[in-house]
């Protein structure tokens, strides 16, 4: 992703800088330990996954550092929106379940999208540690990445919260609906 179609102009780098940082400190519990300095720092070095932040920020995601490891030196971005990002719903799973339908398509697919974007689907364990940091979901739901065995046999798989309590359901992957997006991760 080193085209220039991937860079952002300065005074947009300078506003996602501004938004990240803002988040980032009023929403301290999500990253105990870790020092806004050194985040952008490695951000300034990667310009292709500050042009995905850009995207997932576009889109509605408000991405937030949920983590570090270690052992890669990575720091690792979760969409952090209250309810499924609003610039990401009203699509079905993937291709092959866009294909598939025959009549009324969706726009687009979360396998695609995320792909288009430079990001991941959040796993459905990612999707829980993200629960931990906050209530998410309450009205909308989100795709998360399904196991093969299940999408071979037509299904996908989303989560949400209700009732204090994340759940996670299944689906024909061909579907859609307007509360029905996905979260995505960047790791940088």
């Amino acid at each position: 992703m080193d085209n220039k179609k991937y860079q952002l102009s300065t005074e947009s780098r300078e506003e996602l800088f501004r938004t990240l940082k803002e988040r980032f400190e009023k929403n301290k519990n999500r990253h105990i330990g870790l020092e806004w300095a050194e985040v952008q720092a490695k951000l300034e070095n990667n310009p292709e996954k500050l042009w995905s932040l850009h995207e997932m920020e576009r889109t509605g995601g408000e991405p937030d550092v949920v983590g570090y490891e270690k052992k890669t030196g990575e720091y690792i971005f979760f969409d952090c929106s209250a309810e499924s990002p609003k610039g990401r719903r009203n699509i079905c799973y993937d291709r092959e379940a866009l294909e598939s339908r025959k009549e009324h398509k969706p726009q687009n697919n979360a396998i695609d999208m995320a792909a288009d974007m430079g990001i991941e689907i959040l796993t459905e364990e990612q999707y829980r540690e993200l629960q931990k940091l906050g209530d998410f979901d309450l009205k909308t739901s989100s795709w998360v990445k399904t196991p093969e065995k299940i999408r071979r046999l037509g299904g996908a798989v989303f989560c949400d919260r209700r009732y204090d309590t994340v759940f996670i359901y299944h689906n024909g992957a061909e579907s859609y609906y307007t509360a029905r997006g996905f979260r995505g991760s960047l790791r940088v």
